[in-house]
């Protein structure tokens, strides 16, 4: 919303209906103001790594490839933990 009104362009316009300047306008002020793409890639990795640097216990959990946020690793989380790997047993005699 906060775009649309430095762009002065009227909220109740559909995106069919805007005209190439009002895109330009848009497209303008998103590059400018707005970390996108490859900017907003390398904060969040360097957020992470900071994480990690520090030792903290959301750092380990990403260091270790577990679930970060609190969630139960019993049963679920297989798409943290990967694919499932069974222990090779002893063979009966």
């Amino acid at each position: 919303m906060q775009i649309i009104t430095k762009a002065n362009i009227d909220p109740e316009t559909r995106i069919k209906d805007l005209h190439t300047d009002e895109v330009t306008a848009l497209r303008n002020i998103i590059s400018e103001e707005v970390k996108v793409e490859g900017a907003l890639r390398t904060e969040n990795t360097m957020n992470i790594k900071r994480l990690m640097d520090i030792g903290c216990y959301r750092g380990l959990r990403h260091r270790r490839g577990l679930p970060v946020r609190g969630q139960n690793t019993k049963n679920n989380a297989r798409t943290r933990k990967g694919k499932k790997r069974v222990a090779v047993g002893k063979k009966k005699k």
